[in-house]
């Protein structure tokens, strides 16, 4: 197979950037209030993407532990800062539970899948261990973001639903698991509806990536499973301990939800 990757010029990457028009013409034709909002992501996206490229290129040339791990804390402090914010809490009480969350299941899964399924020598060589840490991390964040929406949003509006739960003699936990149950079910099914049609409908990043690079389609395949289930475990796992380790700074010692969880919505 040919190894050389395509350059995509200046050019056209302007060209794709022209192509974004049609699409912000359409948030402002109907009003969506997400104009600002799309801009800020791409400038962001932009700036962030040509950043990481030369930090990368140092990390990579280096290839020093504790450098690699420096850079898995930024991205963990980065997709907790992130999930927080778009799932519309409040970092005070949000920011340390799911920091830890999302830290302990990347961590160990993603420790499973370099050191003992892939086993590069070292085992944190940064051709690996950044870019697997990131993908896992990454497809994760939605699901934590699903899941603690979904969750918090619910015990909200259903505040006395929850308090009859309570009176007639459940525990906290006993209460909270119906409003659990909906929030992994609406965090997971996204996941699995993108598993059971990957190959199908879509080639996913890495099995894209590593075929532009020159590697063997069977190879990029069985590299593409490992992941997917990594990335399964991952949200699953972070999921469930985000639920688990918030609910100790979100309710109060009558176990009842404290009133200024959520953030006030943007007008």
């Amino acid at each position: 197979m040919n190894s050389q990757t395509i350059e995509i010029g200046i050019w056209k990457l302007i060209f794709m950037y022209a192509l974004l028009i049609p699409s912000l013409a359409i948030i402002i034709r109907y009003k969506l209030g997400l104009t600002k909002r799309a801009v800020i992501a791409i400038f962001r996206m932009t700036g962030q993407l040509l950043l990481v490229g030369i930090f990368l290129k140092y990390i990579f040339l280096f290839n020093n532990f504790l450098l690699n791990t420096a850079w898995l804390m930024v991205m963990l402090v980065a997709a907790n800062l992130s999930v927080t914010s778009n799932a519309g809490l409040r970092k005070k009480y949000f920011f340390l539970p799911v920091l830890a969350g999302i830290a302990i299941s990347t961590i160990i899964v993603a420790s499973f899948l370099i050191i003992l399924v892939i086993r590069p020598e070292p085992f944190y060589d940064a051709r690996y261990f950044i870019p697997l840490t990131g993908m896992i991390l990454g497809n994760s964040m939605r699901g934590n973001v699903l899941v603690l929406e979904r969750f918090y949003t619910k015990m909200e509006e259903s505040r006395k639903l929850y308090s009859s739960y309570l009176l007639m003699g459940a525990t906290r936990s006993e209460a909270m698991r119906p409003f659990m149950t909906e929030a992994l079910r609406a965090s997971l099914i996204p996941t699995l509806t993108v598993i059971a049609t990957v190959g199908i409908v879509s080639l996913p990043g890495v099995m894209t990536g590593q075929i532009l690079g020159g590697s063997m389609p069977m190879t990029a395949i069985k590299y593409q499973i490992a992941i997917m289930i990594a990335i399964f475990i991952t949200m699953t796992f972070t999921g469930y301990l985000n639920l688990k380790l918030t609910t100790l700074t979100t309710f109060d010692k009558f176990d009842n939800l404290k009133p200024d969880v959520l953030k006030e919505p943007e007008k």
